[in-house]
C-alpha cells in the first residue's frame, strides 16, 4: 500500500478558530514601527566629495610629509602593481615602495616620477629579447624581475642625496646640488642598464674595454656600439625628464649625462680588472651598481662646482 506523503488538512486535529496574535517586537516598538535597518547604505556623491577632499589635500601636501609620501606612494603602487609585478619579485616591490616613499617625501613628485620613468624605461630594456638573452645565459635572474638587492644597489647614491636634502645639510645652497646628485645617480644607472641589455640583446661585436678584445655578449666589462649608444640616449632622455620636472635646469642635465658616461666608463673598468678575479669575489653586480652610481652622483656635484661654478648660489 502506497502513502501519500501529503496529508489532508483533515487529518489534522482541531484546532481554535482564533489564536492569540504573537508580538515579536520590543514593547517600545508601536506596531507600524520598522526594524532599523542594518545594511550599510550605498555612499551618496556628496559622501564621495566630503572623503576626496581631504585625500587630494594630503597627496598634494607641500612640503610633502611621511603621510603624505606613504598615502601617495600606495595608491600608485596599487594602480601600478601589473607593471610593478612584471619588472620585481615580491621583496623587491618592499624595497621599491621603500625607495619611493623616501623619494616622495625629500623631492615630491617630481623627483617619484624621475625614479618612476627610470623603472619603466629600464624594465623595457631588460625584457627586450629576454629569450634570447636567456638561451645565450647572460640574461637577469627571474626574466628580468629584479630582487631588493638590485633595488638598493641601484638606488643607493640617490636615497644618500634624499637623506640629505630631507634634513637641510647644508641648508638652502646646498639643496640644489642634492637634487643634482640625486637627477645623475638615477641618470648613471640607467645609462648603465640600458647599454647593458641593448648591447646584449643587439650587440654585434662587443669589446673587452681594457684590451679591445673581442670577446662574447654579456662579458664583465664588455662594451659594444650599439650598447654605448643606447645607454647614451637613455641618459639623455632621464636628464631631459629631470629638467621637464624641474629638478635641475640645462646645463646641470648636460653634467648629469656627461658624469654617467665617465661613471658608466669607470665601471666598465672594475668590471674587466676586478670582477669575478681571485680575491674579488665580494664585488658582485650590487656592489658594482653602488660604486657606479656613487661615482656618477659625485662626479655631478663636482662638476658643478668646477664649471658652472654655483656651488654656494
Amino acid at each position: 500500500m502506497v502513502i501519500s506523503p501529503i496529508l489532508s488538512i483533515s487529518a489534522l486535529p482541531n484546532l481554535p478558530r482564533s489564536l492569540p496574535s504573537l508580538n515579536l517586537l520590543p514593547s517600545h516598538v508601536g506596531p507600524r514601527s520598522r526594524v532599523p535597518r542594518m545594511l550599510p547604505r550605498a555612499f551618496s556623491s556628496q559622501d564621495l566629495m566630503s572623503i576626496q577632499a581631504p585625500v587630494l589635500d594630503l597627496l598634494r601636501a607641500s612640503p610633502p610629509t611621511w603621510t603624505s609620501a606613504i598615502a601617495s606612494n600606495s595608491l600608485i603602487f596599487l594602480l601600478g602593481s601589473p607593471i610593478l609585478v612584471s619588472g620585481l619579485s615580491l621583496p623587491g616591490i618592499g624595497a621599491a615602495f621603500l625607495l619611493g616613499t623616501l623619494t616622495w617625501r625629500a623631492f615630491g613628485p617630481p623627483g617619484f616620477l624621475l625614479v618612476a620613468a627610470y623603472f619603466v624605461i629600464g624594465t623595457a630594456a631588460t625584457k627586450v629579447k629576454i629569450s634570447q638573452k636567456e638561451a645565450m645565459g647572460v640574461a637577469e635572474k627571474r626574466r628580468g624581475r629584479r630582487g631588493p638587492g638590485s633595488v638598493i644597489g641601484s638606488s643607493a647614491a640617490g636615497c644618500v642625496c634624499a637623506l640629505l636634502s630631507m634634513y637641510g645639510v647644508g641648508g638652502v645652497a646646498y639643496a640644489q646640488l642634492w637634487k643634482l646628485g640625486f637627477v645623475a645617480s638615477f641618470c648613471t644607472k640607467l645609462s648603465d642598464t640600458v647599454s647593458s641589455e641593448i648591447g646584449k640583446a643587439y650587440g654585434k661585436t662587443t669589446y673587452l674595454v681594457t684590451t679591445f678584445k673581442v670577446v662574447p655578449r654579456g662579458t664583465e666589462g664588455a662594451v659594444s656600439a650599439e650598447g654605448t649608444i643606447a645607454g647614451l640616449l637613455a641618459s639623455i632622455l632621464l636628464a631631459s625628464i629631470g629638467f621637464l620636472m624641474g629638478e635641475v635646469d640645462v646645463p646641470q642635465a648636460a653634467i648629469c649625462v656627461l658624469a654617467s658616461q665617465i661613471a658608466n666608463f669607470g665601471e666598465s673598468m672594475i668590471g674587466a680588472l676586478l670582477q669575478e678575479k681571485e680575491g674579488f669575489r665580494w664585488l658582485n653586480n650590487d656592489v658594482v651598481n653602488v660604486i657606479n652610481i656613487s661615482i656618477g652622483s659625485i662626479l655631478a656635484v663636482v662638476m658643478q662646482q668646477l664649471i658652472l661654478g654655483r656651488w654656494h648660489q
